[in-house]
């Protein structure tokens, strides 16, 4: 299951007719006991806080239907239902969820249609994070497709790693760009090399509408800076980077819509070039990201004998976001605390997950 900090329901991909196989990654609620429907008339379905796309509504046959939409442009539609969880010795009966169904499905990832489901861990009411009880959980995602990293849920063996944290930032008040149940934290910054970039901290502050808060999302491949931000650090990053790198001069290719600073490397290289660090700055904490977290290189795209790799940051207005995101790519490797009962994001310095995956597991179950 893909863990998506940046979203409310947990859903798995679901088999509904008894007749029909589908494959080992889909759910079969016909074969659980204790699973049940909810009912389009239930409360659950007719609150209108949920984080759904669209207001949930009735199916033919009078069942609560939601359609989910992601800002990769995948989406998914089902039925909301209730199920028995298990986590370790923690076992918590009529937990809400997703069953979606397959055919209804759409990815613009080969890889994200393999899934079985997604596990929303953000902090709205029927997330799982909120319906299991955790005030604190982490994460380390590796950079090792053979690996898959490691979920911490609740307190334990990542202590000894020092943190550096971040206020969460929260607006009780509703807003129409705000997202209140996000992990939303207080950008200041962004420093290429040694150079901070010439920007009113005013940028990076939401303004009375909500727009222009910034949310660590983990369901998000790549990170988005709101246009005048990605403007400036596109045109340091250029500057930097004259001597070793190529761009690509053509202005009408932009990776996924959003990333428009692209580069030609030949293809016979086995490392990049060295490259400027960019660092995000926040209120007590930092991220930097380096060498070959920078430049993605885009699968296909071959020009003469060279390959294209486009920056890692993206441009939320042609994304039609009215926020900064920090996703998973630029978080690879750090080790990341939720801690909601002290209201904060931390982020580690520089580790090797498999590292600490096997430190943990050699320590056995935590509290």
């Amino acid at each position: 299951m893909v863990i998506d900090t940046g979203s409310e329901l947990s859903w798995l991909h679901c088999n509904k007719n008894k007749k029909t196989f589908v494959h080992n990654s889909t759910f079969l609620p016909t074969h659980s006991s204790s699973y049940k429907s909810i009912p389009c008339s239930s409360t659950t379905c007719t609150d209108q806080t949920r984080d759904f796309s669209s207001p949930a509504s009735c199916d033919m046959h009078k069942l609560c239907h939601v359609i989910l939409s992601y800002a990769d442009a995948s989406s998914s539609e089902g039925n909301l239902a209730l199920e028995t969880f298990n986590i370790e010795n923690l076992r918590i009966p009529g937990m809400v969820f997703g069953c979606m169904d397959l055919s209804f499905s759409s990815s613009t990832s080969e890889e994200d249609s393999k899934t079985t489901g997604l596990l929303g861990m953000n902090m709205g009411s029927l997330s799982f994070v909120s319906q299991m009880g955790f005030q604190k959980f982490s994460y380390c995602i590796s950079d090792n497709k053979d690996s898959t990293g490691v979920l911490l849920l609740g307190d334990g063996g990542a202590s000894k790693y020092p943190l550096n944290y971040t206020p969460l930032i929260r607006i009780s008040s509703r807003l129409p760009y705000f997202d209140r149940v996000a992990y939303t934290v207080q950008l200041e910054g962004i420093r290429v090399s040694n150079k901070l970039l010439p920007l009113p901290k005013s940028v990076f502050v939401p303004d009375h509408t909500g727009a222009g808060q910034t949310m660590v999302d983990s369901g998000t491949q790549f990170t988005f800076l709101l246009g005048p931000v990605y403007t400036e650090l596109r045109r340091e990053f250029l500057y930097q980077t004259k001597r070793v790198l190529r761009v690509l001069d053509e202005p009408n290719f932009v990776f996924q819509g959003t990333m428009d600073l692209c580069f030609r490397v030949p293809s016979s290289r086995t490392k990049l070039p060295p490259l400027p660090t960019v660092s995000m700055i926040f209120r007590g904490a930092e991220i930097t990201v380096s060498g070959d977290k920078l430049l993605y290189r885009v699968m296909g795209e071959v020009r003469g004998n060279d390959s294209v790799y486009c920056m890692t940051f993206g441009n939320s207005d042609l994304l039609g976001l009215e926020a900064y995101v920090i996703g998973h790519h630029h978080q690879q490797n750090l080790w990341v605390e939720f801690d909601l009962d002290k209201s904060r994001v931390g982020f580690s310095s520089f580790i090797k997950c498999d590292i600490i995956a096997n430190q943990i597991l050699d320590m056995g179950p935590t509290d």
